[in-house]
């Protein structure tokens, strides 16, 4: 179970521009589109869009479409799908050099697959979305996310950097409840 902690008033501004974004698109009767990006899509990136997911149907917003992408290809990385499954995600076994996995948080919520691609990949929107940056070295390598209408630099600490060691576990589940409580709190400024 994760314990929720305070959003701090500097990314609340960055949310609830997003939550703007948002409210905006469903207004004009189309899909509130969130691309989050990061580096390699391994990591904060497939959470930040699993739990975005999550967060959409928890607080009963429709109209919200949810992906993620990078800089450059990798695989969902093994540490961050085992934080998302101590979190209460059901995500499947998948197997090959870039797994394509299926995830929900709920029997009755929507089911997501997630793999690793760049943003620009076709399974991704190609205009018209929000590109949430979920690390400092993607919002600098990315200068321009072709097709966006909002970019929002809301970097997270890479949990990579505890990567066998000791404190991976933790790292990774720290990085998570923030990624969760901040889609909760994006989700529940939403109609």
């Amino acid at each position: 179970m994760l314990h929720m902690v305070d959003v701090p008033d500097t990314r609340k501004a960055l949310l609830d521009e997003v939550a703007r974004f948002i409210e905006v698109k469903r207004r004009d009767r189309e899909a509130g589109r969130l691309v989050f990006v990061c580096t390699h899509n391994s990591r904060r990136s497939q959470m930040a869009q699993l739990w975005a997911g999550a967060a959409a149907a928890y607080h009963g917003v429709d109209q919200v479409e949810v992906y993620s992408g990078g800089t450059e290809v990798t695989a969902f990385h093994p540490h961050a799908i085992a934080a998302m499954r101590r979190a209460g995600f059901v995500i499947d076994q998948a197997e090959g050099d870039n797994p394509r996995y299926r995830a929900t948080f709920d029997q009755h919520g929507p089911v997501l697959e997630c793999f690793s691609k760049t943003h620009g990949d076709p399974v991704n929107p190609a205009e018209g979305f929000a590109a949430i940056m979920t690390c400092a070295e993607a919002d600098e390598a990315c200068p321009i996310v072709a097709g966006t209408e909002l970019r929002v630099p809301l970097p997270y600490e890479d949990p990579k950097t505890a990567d066998d060691t000791p404190r991976a576990q933790a790292a990774y589940d720290t990085c998570c409840q923030q990624i969760a409580t901040e889609m909760l709190y994006l989700f529940s400024k939403l109609p």
